[in-house]
C-alpha cells in the first residue's frame, strides 16, 4: 500500500480562532514531543532508518525541531522575511540521517518547552505579527502560523504511526 499524502488528514487553516482554541494548539505543541517519543519508543535501529516516502523516521524526528524560530523573528522584527530553507537538503544531512534518536528527541523536548513558555506569555497582539514567507509570498500571522504547526508535528507523528501499523512494529 502506498502511503498517504495526509496520514492525519490535510491541513486546515484556522486564522481568526479565539483564546479557548489558541489555548488548545499550544496544548498539542506542548504533547507533541511526548507524543513523537511514544510513537518511536522500541523501534530499532532498521526501523529508524525505515522510509515513509522520502525520510527516514529518524529524519522526520529531526526535521520537527526547525519551526521555533519564525516565530522568534517575528516576535522581534517588524514583518520579516523568514529565511526559507530545504528541507529535503537538511534532512539529508548526516546529523539528520544517523545518531542516536535520543538526541533529536531531546532537543525536541527542550525546544517545545521554551516554545510553550514564550506561547502561553504572548498577548494577542503578539499573536497577530507576522512574517512574510518569500517561497509562497504570503505573509503568515503567528496565530496562522501556531494552527500549522499543531497540524504539521501530528503529520509527522501520524507518519510514523503508519508506518508502524503498515509493518506490525
Amino acid at each position: 500500500m502506498d502511503a498517504p499524502q495526509y496520514p492525519a488528514g490535510a491541513f486546515a487553516p484556522e486564522a481568526n480562532y479565539g483564546p479557548d482554541r489558541r489555548d488548545e494548539f499550544i496544548a498539542a505543541i506542548a504533547e507533541a514531543p511526548a507524543a513523537l517519543s511514544e510513537t518511536i519508543a522500541g523501534l530499532s535501529e532498521e526501523q529508524l532508518d525505515s522510509k515513509y516516502k522520502n525520510w527516514t523516521v529518524r529524519q522526520i524526528a529531526n526535521h520537527l525541531a526547525d519551526s521555533y524560530f519564525r516565530f522568534k523573528w517575528a516576535l522581534t522584527e517588524q514583518v520579516p522575511t523568514i529565511k526559507a530553507y530545504d528541507e529535503g537538503r537538511w534532512a539529508d544531512l548526516k546529523d539528520s540521517r544517523t545518531g542516536d534518536i535520543r538526541a533529536p528527541l531531546a532537543l525536541l523536548e527542550g525546544l517545545h518547552a521554551r516554545w510553550v513558555h514564550l506561547l502561553r506569555s504572548m498577548t494577542d497582539e503578539q499573536f497577530a505579527r507576522a512574517f512574510l514567507h518569500p517561497e509562497t509570498g504570503k505573509t503568515v500571522t503567528l496565530n496562522e502560523a501556531l494552527c500549522y504547526y499543531t497540524w504539521h508535528g501530528r503529520h509527522h507523528t501520524a507518519q510514523i504511526r503508519w508506518l508502524r501499523q503498515q509493518h506490525g512494529w
